[in-house]
């Protein structure tokens, strides 16, 4: 953020306030776990975790309080972190207006009226990628498909765990990839590129792992017996403002443009089929505005103490470290990969990890001309990937939640870490992308103009 960040000097004494927030998030929700708080990690809000070390910020480093308020507040207002921030807002309420226009329930049901039963495995694998890439959302993909999949998994007899696996990793195909997921906007937003371009970057990883993913769960997870399932209703109109959100994004429309107009044509559409009306279609747009105001201002805060960490000497620290270990680009990918596991292990949410984590990646890919667009890939598909199986994640708890009123055929969310198969194999393309090079952007980037544009 800080255009000056290479004339600072190291300083790793400035990355403490950062190590107070990752610790207060672990702490905070280790202590609700033990005391058997369910979504332990998700009770206490990162905003509020955050506090303790802007505070400290403010204390350890040197200058007037006022001087260092500007810089806090200069973080806070960096152009990119508004970008991201009304992109946020704009996506919640896309998401909120088409569900409650019945968006979610048509593409749930059209999606499982034409799958045929006997790959109902591979199919709610397939449904998942689609609700998420749609939405936006893994849990909200879980948390609407969840509960189908439980009952078609029991009615065929087969592993609860199998298909609670399937739809989780479905569920992080569309969190890795749509253009309107969080993760997305932070990668995108931290690294200054275009969606369509990190979509076209990181699909060339995910789109491979998802088909053998989905050809895995053809073989292996055929029901014992074919389920029954009551004729679903659905309106294919209704599916109309995602297929406009997702094509009209990747082909490079301006992501302000494609989330006004899918609000307003959401909008449009539910209150022509009756699912809202002029004011029900107003307070869902709001709702979805409060909706992102935890990552909102989560994004805000995180800006502003980066900023100051940045001016300390902490980022240009931790980019030093990094670059005494790499050798070149792919030890340099690697650690960027490495440091957005271990920061989503810590905090159990990958965009927080995105976020914190974003401006030692753009440092790292100026350092040794990794292209943007591949850093941006890289953040958003290791963190995908580490969200998708860590049993204290809000995707898995919530995933294996949904079986808890079954008593003793409930599934605990470490049963269904062994079936986390498009997970895995995604990190096996991610990887194998950094030694390979097969997922490599077309086009060589431009470094000296990118610098241009943030010095300005």
């Amino acid at each position: 953020m800080d255009s000056n960040n290479k004339k600072t000097k190291a300083n790793g004494a400035a990355l403490l306030p950062f190590a107070v927030f990752v610790l207060v998030y672990m702490a905070t929700g280790s202590i609700l776990n033990a005391m058997g708080v369910k979504m332990a990690f998700y009770q206490v809000p990162a905003p509020v975790c955050i506090l303790p070390a802007i505070i400290l910020s403010f204390i350890m480093f040197k200058g007037s309080v006022d001087d260092k308020f500007n810089d806090f507040v200069r973080g806070c207002g960096d152009e990119n972190i508004i970008i991201m921030c009304l992109i946020y807002v704009l996506a919640g309420a896309f998401a909120t207006v088409s569900k409650a226009s019945g968006g979610v329930d048509s593409v749930v049901n059209f999606a499982l009226s034409i799958i045929p039963l006997q790959f109902i495995t591979g199919g709610i694998f397939l449904i998942g990628c689609f609700i998420s890439i749609s939405t936006g959302t893994s849990v909200g993909t879980i948390s609407a498909v969840g509960p189908i999949a439980v009952g078609l998994a029991q009615k065929g007899n087969l592993p609860l765990a199998l298909v609670l696996g399937s739809l989780v990793g479905g569920a992080m195909f569309g969190d890795n990839l749509s253009v309107i997921s969080d993760t997305t906007i932070a990668a995108t937003r931290t690294q200054n590129v275009e969606m369509k371009d990190k979509f076209r970057a990181n699909i060339k990883m995910a789109l491979p792992a998802a088909i053998i993913t989905f050809i895995i769960l053809l073989i292996v997870g055929k029901p014992d017996e074919l389920p029954t399932m009551d004729e679903l209703p659905y309106n294919i109109i209704l599916i109309i403002p995602y297929l406009f959100v997702l094509i009209s994004a990747i082909s490079g429309m301006n992501v302000f443009l494609v989330l006004t107009s899918g609000i307003i044509l959401s909008g449009i559409i539910g209150i022509a089929c009756g699912g809202l009306t002029l004011m029900t279609f107003a307070q869902n747009i709001f709702t979805g505005f409060e909706g992102m105001f935890e990552i909102f201002l989560l994004s805000m805060l995180t800006g502003g103490l980066s900023y100051m960490v940045s001016k300390n000497g902490g980022i240009e620290w931790l980019v030093e470290k990094i670059r005494n270990f790499a050798r070149g680009r792919r030890s340099a990918e690697i650690s960027i990969a490495l440091l957005t596991i271990l920061t989503d292990a810590a905090t159990a949410n990958n965009t927080v990890a995105i976020i914190i984590d974003g401006p030692v990646a753009k440092e790292i890919s100026n350092d040794f001309e990794i292209d943007p667009r591949r850093s941006a890939a890289l953040l958003d598909t290791f963190s995908c990937v580490m969200q998708g199986v860590i049993p204290y994640g809000a995707q898995i708890l919530i995933a294996a939640g949904l079986t808890k009123e079954l008593g003793e055929m409930s599934v605990a969310p470490m049963e269904i870490i062994p079936f986390l198969w498009y997970q895995a194999i995604l990190a096996l393309f991610a990887i194998g992308s950094i030694f390979i090079r097969y997922a490599d952007p077309k086009g060589k980037w431009d470094f000296e103009k990118d610098q241009l544009k943030e010095n300005n």
